[in-house]
């Protein structure tokens, strides 16, 4: 007996063809930010479009998608980039897009939350009707340096408040981390920097997720190492399927490098690339490979003990 899910990811990075070349030239574009997002939007309707020709049920795009990653440096210009969630430009273009092709689509933004003025790190979630399932709000808040360079999120969004609204497509009982009801899967959001807490992994799992999504943009040799490590790990350790979706290229006029390096991973280890185009990342998952007795012969949930922790 199997339950198949055909998911995927994007990898790909800002396709806004007019960036300045140099950080002085960048107010240039302070005007023209609704542009920036319509390329990307456009680029990512194509790849949207490509993934439901392959057969996609569940697709998740990059963290931040709709823009450069402009977090490297501090610049209140990219605040009028901020949109409303539910009813803003990218949800506009996402709802139809999910009706269309009978998909499940996770499109992180940047939010402005019209009733607190409160600025959030989100990934909104469409359902196969075209409906909003809900949101997640990144809930840890990175700020540093790093062989590479800087990343200066707190200037930008805050940490998740937990108020994400009322969604009946929501199952989890914590409300910083919602798990969607989906019609073929149980989807969990971590964005970026929260995979490096385990309590936010475990807590996904706790709650009913099948599939973890983790849109990232991340950079740098320990990040790079990382990105190898704490997928399977928690994979394995919460019986979870997870796709971990990075950006890949650089964006002028930073030119920061992102690796990439996008999959699936599931209980029993990484799953292989379904032939497809380079930006975007399709596994085919067997979701029942969670209640199967595992290979191991581990029987985690029985054997651990709570009451000594």
């Amino acid at each position: 007996m199997t339950r198949p899910l055909r998911a995927a990811l994007t990898e790909t990075c800002n396709a806004y063809p007019h960036m300045p070349e140099s950080l002085a030239e960048l107010h240039s574009l302070a005007g023209r930010l609704d542009e920036v997002r319509e390329a990307n939007l456009d680029h990512h309707q194509e790849l949207i479009e490509q993934a439901a020709g392959l057969g996609v049920q569940v697709l998740c795009m990059g963290e931040l998608f709709t823009a450069p990653y402009f977090a490297l440096t501090r610049d209140p210009m990219w605040r009028m980039l901020s949109e409303e969630a539910v009813d803003g430009p990218t949800a506009q273009r996402m709802k139809p897009l999910a009706a269309r092709h009978r998909m499940t689509l996770v499109a992180p933004i940047y939010e402005e939350d019209p009733r607190t003025g409160r600025y959030f790190n989100t990934a909104v979630v469409f359902g196969p009707d075209g409906d909003v399932l809900g949101r997640y709000r990144k809930t840890h808040i990175p700020e540093g340096t790093n062989e590479q360079g800087s990343f200066t999120e707190t200037a930008y969004y805050e940490r998740s408040d937990g108020a994400l609204g009322e969604w009946p497509a929501n199952i989890s009982k914590n409300p910083y981390f919602p798990v969607f009801q989906t019609p073929l899967v149980k989807l969990g959001i971590l964005i970026c920097y929260d995979r490096h807490f385990p309590d936010a992994v475990q807590t996904v799992a706790q709650n009913g997720a099948e599939l973890l999504l983790c849109p990232a943009v991340t950079f740098g040799a320990k990040s790079r190492r990382m990105w190898d490590l704490e997928f399977p790990t928690d994979a394995a350790r919460h019986n979870l399927f997870i796709g971990g979706s990075n950006r890949k290229g650089s964006e002028r006029p930073w030119n920061q490098e992102y690796f990439g390096a996008s999959y699936f991973v599931g209980p029993n280890g990484p799953f292989p690339r379904v032939p497809a185009p380079p930006e975007l990342v399709i596994a085919d998952l067997d979701l029942d490979e969670r209640v199967r007795p595992d290979p191991s012969g581990w029987n985690l949930p029985r054997d651990q003990r709570p009451e000594i922790y």
